[in-house]
């Protein structure tokens, strides 16, 4: 999905994501993410890391992958764009923060393995997650034609 602020981190997973889910039954998956800026010390020659964190929400089919697939320390890339959001805190003042709305969140094979399994598809499960707007996802992809053109 094309978005004006569309963000790509690449980090490992700071806590084990928490599965919730909202009252209409929508899944929802929260984790924090933490990339590493690592840069020398001229002045020492030692090494020094600049950790930077981030909050990252993932909605729906996107939720439960990520809650049944991932755990504290996972190394991931999260594709998705940023949201701001407030609330008032228990003693009545205000807070704020940006966090990413994750459209995509895959391992990243830099220094691992994965296995990829397919789920099944329910209906209505698509929605809000990309594919086919909403729709469950055909149990196998179309058949390719190599005579037909790619655009």
């Amino acid at each position: 999905m094309a978005r004006d602020n569309s963000v790509s981190v690449v980090g490992n997973l700071t806590r084990d994501p928490e599965l919730r889910f909202t009252p209409s039954g929508a899944a929802v998956a929260n984790f924090g993410l933490a990339w590493n800026k690592r840069r020398q010390n001229r002045q020492t020659q030692e090494w020094e890391d600049e950790p930077s964190y981030f909050d990252v929400t993932c909605w729906n089919t996107l939720a439960e992958n990520v809650a049944e697939s991932l755990t504290k320390g996972a190394r991931v890339i999260v594709f998705g764009h940023l949201e701001w959001r407030s609330w008032e805190t228990p003693d009545g003042g205000k807070a704020s923060k940006v966090e990413i709305i994750a459209d995509e969140v895959a391992p990243s094979l830099r220094w691992a393995t994965a296995s990829v399994n397919r789920n099944e598809r329910r209906d209505g499960a698509g929605a809000g997650g990309g594919g086919f707007g909403g729709a469950p996802m055909p149990s196998e992809p179309p058949a390719y034609d190599p005579n037909e053109e790619p655009f």
